[in-house]
C-alpha cells in the first residue's frame, strides 16, 4: 500500500498507483481531497503532456503547488490520466 504524507497526515493512499519516472502516481479516487485547493500553475513535460497542480492544506499551513496530475497525458502516459503524484516534503512510501 503506498501512502502520501504531509504535515503527519495521509493525504493520498492506495495499492493501485502508476510508476512512472521514479513518481508513485495515486488513482483520482485514492487521494484525500479535503486537504487539495486547485492552483493555477501548469508545467509543460514534452513526453507526458501539461500538468496541472495541487496546493494541500493541512491544519492550516500550506504546501504550495506539492501534487501535480495530467488531464490530458500523451499517448505514452495515458494510464496516468487524472492520477496524482506529490513532492515538495511530501513523503511516499511504496
Amino acid at each position: 500500500m503506498s501512502k502520501a504524507v504531509w504535515n503527519g497526515v495521509v493525504v493520498a493512499e492506495s495499492d493501485q498507483c502508476e510508476v512512472v519516472d521514479g513518481n508513485q502516481y495515486f488513482p483520482p479516487d485514492a487521494v484525500k481531497t479535503d486537504y487539495f485547493k486547485a492552483s493555477d500553475t501548469h508545467s509543460n513535460c514534452p513526453w507526458k503532456g501539461v500538468a496541472n497542480y495541487y496546493s494541500l492544506e493541512v491544519d492550516g499551513q500550506v504546501n504550495k503547488d506539492a501534487a501535480w496530475y495530467y488531464p490530458d497525458p500523451k499517448d505514452a502516459v495515458k494510464n496516468i490520466k487524472g492520477y496524482v503524484a506529490f513532492w515538495k516534503g511530501v513523503q511516499v512510501t511504496a
